[in-house]
């Protein structure tokens, strides 16, 4: 599967993140965005100093590199607040399913207006039948109002995505190293959040508990994932990426059930296994 697989499990580790946001007390979701992208752009950053120096020094040395590494970052930080604000203000189903469903949009959008992707027929039945399984999934069949700002916040947010997605692969398929690019692209976004997550607060993180669960958001979650998602984006299209990281929300789900005790009715049964078999679908090989 090659970078497929890299991407598949950078999205099942983010589908964790409900999981373990649950056993945090005192914390509003705005900081422990933050602090995510703080603590996992600096590990990154880290971690391209020891195993990728090299890279880091070409990728900088390049000055049109840096509007490119400056858009990704804003892009990161545009997508984490658009995000927890689209939620606030039209609910939890519609914000995520707008938010998750609209990235592959709009990365095959972008793919197109660049040049720097086809859209295959295979890639749009399995898109359309993932976001439709994300729909059924975190909507659960329930009807909601829509909040017209929120809904429009959360389009930002999808588009913020698909940018840094495609200004990633971009910067990868040029030669620059995958290491260097998530690094210089998470480090500038955790300058960026860093103002955020003093204001929004850190008292959470001191006690035993706070410390250990941001150290698995931010060095797993975060560093870890991005760091696999960076690598799958060698071989694998963003447009193809970002629809591949709507396994995320069925990830969600499952340890909903599992961990949690949640309850999937129908409807959000037949949307996990739609995401599942569209997901197999993009993935298996072509007939020759």
């Amino acid at each position: 599967m090659g970078g497929s697989a890299d991407i598949l499990v950078a999205a099942c580790l983010w589908g964790t993140t409900g999981t373990v946001r649950t056993f945090v007390d005192g914390a509003s979701n705005v900081s422990i965005a933050a602090a995510r992208i703080v603590l996992g752009g600096g590990l990154l950053l880290v971690l391209a100093v020891f195993t990728a120096r090299a890279g880091l020094r070409a990728l900088l040395a390049v000055r049109r590199n840096w509007a490119l590494v400056g858009l990704g970052a804003l892009a990161i930080a545009v997508y984490q607040g658009a995000f927890f604000i689209a939620v606030a203000r039209t609910g939890v189903a519609i914000g995520t399913v707008v938010t998750i469903g609209s990235a592959p949009a709009f990365a095959g959008l972008i793919g197109v207006i660049t040049r720097q992707a086809a859209l295959s027929r295979r890639w749009l039945a399995a898109t359309a039948g993932a976001v439709t399984g994300c729909a059924l999934l975190v909507g659960g069949g329930e009807s909601a109002g829509a909040d017209p700002v929120g809904v429009a916040l959360a389009l930002l947010s999808g588009l913020s995505y698909a940018v840094y997605a495609t200004l990633a692969a971009a910067l990868i398929g040029r030669g620059e190293s995958d290491r260097a690019v998530v690094a210089a692209l998470f480090g500038a976004a955790a300058a960026v959040m860093a103002p955020v997550l003093v204001l929004s607060g850190t008292a959470w993180m001191v006690s035993a508990s706070g410390a250990l669960i941001i150290l698995y958001l931010g060095g797993v979650t975060t560093a870890g994932g991005y760091m696999l998602f960076a690598r799958g984006l060698r071989t694998t299209p963003a447009t193809t990426a970002t629809t591949l990281t709507l396994a995320e929300p069925a990830v969600a789900a499952v340890l909903g059930v599992l961990v949690l005790g949640e309850h999937l009715g129908g409807p959000a049964v037949a949307g996990l296994g739609l995401v599942a078999v569209s997901l197999i679908v993009l993935i298996a090989p072509a007939r020759r």
